[in-house]
């Protein structure tokens, strides 16, 4: 009873104080230090059982090998292994199922089979730790040819199969083979299963089908927590902030108390959106839930609040976490860096490694992303090379892809050509499209091709890779390359995601496109914008036409530049709140370099800090400079 309730101290009191244990004693003494995540304990206490000359069991067996799973204790397994050879008990189903999940949670995949090819029956629980066993060791597609072995030998699956070769499915990314299973659960009745019903709602998230996801969710008659969180998370994933905050309304009206993933999930929507006033209020459940002392949560929240624009809130959070992890630090750490605040970024660093915190590969992108966005180009190199020559950790492919985005920002593109030709593993899309971006800043034409060439090898329908190929065509003159690219881009249905801005005034959002005419203030609108560029002309403003990537005259190019989605945000912003108070604006591309200019001009103008956060980071604009100064 005290095992089951958590107690350990308490349970080993009794423990110790009885006259007499038999094995059934033993058993439940280490069985509940197993169960409270302790297995190196359980093995001492299995070793103390025998030198007191009890007989293990069956149930004493499975309690152990569960412990030698739950820490990797290969050595151990197979000395307890040898042991049941000699016990008697080595024909127990049960056992064996329990030395086939040891042996793939220590990575001995030949061993779980040879053990499962050598029982005399395959019961679903055989073929459900086999299949297990395959999807946690990273091998979906072995997992899925066992699930229809299963079935040709006639067994049956249960509910668990369908976890399985669910999470095998959504781990490969195997669409069609996920709505098989599907189909089959339908025919079994297992798709009713709350468990089955949410892995299935994962497996079509996973695997890209936010519509499949949907209309399995909306047919489930029962849904818990699980549930609901699986499709706030899977609404953030596919950008759909609103769908996700609706869900945790729609999930607290059904009386389901959210718990820290649900939470975590809606701070990673409210992030997504920049949703500042939304991430308070959930901030205020976490504080009335009592979740605001959870490390995980708290780091969500440092996470939201920069990408919402307050790095001041989350410095606040951070000071007020009790115990900090790798993660918490990480998290502020990334926030001043997409503030551009690379000084603050090394700071903490400092302070994270004088308190002896272990450092991880994530600490590393993070302090690279750092010195990207504040242009220390010198400290970059230093922490890249003591990634392995200090820290001792392998510099992996996310590393370089940060150290090719720094030097192609500083024009150092041969050095980055370089670099990606002497990486110990295979470049992938993200060191490509590095590559490929900075050739479209300087205009360099054939490493750019290259760069686009392996981009299309490895992703054929990576639209950023169109579009900063047309781009670069367009800057160097290459109008017909640039209308033939974007011709098969369409012939292949690649979509270009437009680009848009948002800006929330008095709790309700503006969303704006390039040349909107749509919204209901366009005339005040453009009556300021007209004002603006008066102002900004006589203040030596020449407008930046090589950012247009379409052929067209000069006058139509100036036009066009004027009504970009972020200048008409700006300028509703300075229509709709009072002089002199802050605009903050948001939007879902980098932004241009024309607006830049503009941007840096109007927070001059009209004596107004304008924040404005893009794809990658935020510019901070005060009395006519960028904290980026211009470097992005």
């Amino acid at each position: 009873m005290y095992a089951k309730c958590g107690s350990i101290d308490e349970a080993y009191r009794v423990f110790n104080f009885m006259p007499g244990r038999s094995v059934v004693s033993w058993n439940a003494m280490i069985s509940g230090i197993v169960k409270s995540g302790n297995g190196k304990q359980a093995l001492e206490l299995f070793e103390h059982m025998q030198q007191e000359r009890i007989v293990p069991d069956t149930v004493t067996f499975v309690s152990v090998l569960n412990g030698c799973a739950s820490i990797g204790a290969l050595a151990d397994g197979r000395s307890v292994h040898a042991q049941l050879r000699q016990s008697g008990c080595s024909s127990d189903i049960l056992v064996n199922n329990c030395l086939i999940g040891m042996y793939f949670k220590c990575g001995c995949i030949e061993d779980a089979c040879e053990i499962f090819n050598n029982l005399p029956v395959h019961s679903v629980v055989s073929w459900n730790a086999m299949i297990m066993g395959y999807v946690k060791c990273g091998q979906s597609d072995k997992a899925v040819q066992l699930f229809r072995q299963m079935q040709q030998e006639g067994v049956d699956p249960d509910s668990i199969t369908f976890l399985g070769v669910l999470n095998a499915c959504a781990k490969k990314g195997a669409l069609e083979d996920g709505r098989k299973v599907h189909a089959q659960a339908i025919k079994s009745g297992f798709h009713l299963d709350i468990m089955v019903g949410s892995c299935l709602v994962d497996m079509y998230i996973k695997c890209g089908s936010i519509d499949d996801a949907c209309r399995v969710f909306n047919s489930m008659k029962n849904r818990n927590v699980i549930s609901w969180s699986t499709m706030i998370a899977g609404y953030t994933k596919f950008g759909r902030g609103d769908k996700a905050l609706e869900s945790l309304q729609q999930m607290q009206q059904a009386s389901i108390k959210p718990d820290t993933i649900t939470l975590m999930a809606a701070l990673n929507a409210c992030a997504a959106a920049a949703a500042l006033h939304e991430g308070r209020f959930i901030h205020g459940q976490i504080i009335h839930s009592g979740f605001e002392s959870d490390v995980f949560v708290g780091s969500s929240l440092i996470d939201m609040y920069a990408k919402c624009g307050s790095i001041i809130d989350s410095c606040r959070v951070f000071n007020n976490i009790p115990m900090h992890n790798v993660v918490s630090w990480n998290a502020m750490i990334m926030g001043y860096a997409i503030h551009g605040l690379g000084s603050d970024a090394l700071r903490l660093f400092e302070q994270m490694c004088q308190k002896g915190v272990e450092i991880d590969n994530a600490t590393f992108v993070c302090l690279l992303s750092a010195c990207s966005h504040a242009g220390l180009v010198d400290l970059a190199h230093y922490l890249f090379e003591s990634i392995s020559s200090v820290y001792g950790i392998l510099a992996r492919i996310e590393h370089h892809s940060c150290m090719i985005d720094i030097l192609g920002r500083v024009g150092h593109l041969h050095e980055a050509d370089k670099l990606i030709k002497t990486m110990w593993c295979q470049p992938d899309v993200s060191v490509w499209m590095a590559l490929l971006g900075a050739c479209r800043i300087y205009g360099i034409l054939q490493l750019g091709e290259l760069a686009a060439k392996q981009i299309f090898k490895l992703d054929p329908e990576n639209v950023g890779a169109y579009v900063l190929l047309s781009n670069l065509y367009a800057t160097t003159g290459k109008w017909d390359n640039s209308r033939m690219l974007q011709q098969m881009r369409k012939r292949r249905h690649v979509h270009k995601q437009p680009g848009q801005t948002w800006i929330e005034v008095n709790n309700q959002v503006h969303t704006f496109l390039v040349n909107d005419r749509e919204h209901p203030q366009i005339m005040e609108i453009e009556e300021e914008l007209k004002r603006l560029s008066e102002e900004m002309i006589k203040a030596g403003y020449v407008p930046n036409t090589r950012f247009l990537v379409r052929e067209m005259e000069e006058e139509l190019k100036q036009f066009s530049l004027c009504h970009h989605s972020e200048k008409l945000a700006i300028a509703f912003g300075l229509i709709s709140t009072p002089d002199g108070s802050p605009l903050s604006i948001f939007k879902n591309l980098r932004v241009c370099g024309d607006c830049h200019e503009a941007t840096k001009l109007i927070s001059r103008i009209v004596g107004r800090s304008i924040v404005v956060r893009d794809a990658n980071r935020f510019h901070h604009f005060q009395q006519g400079a960028c904290s980026c100064r211009d470097y992005w």
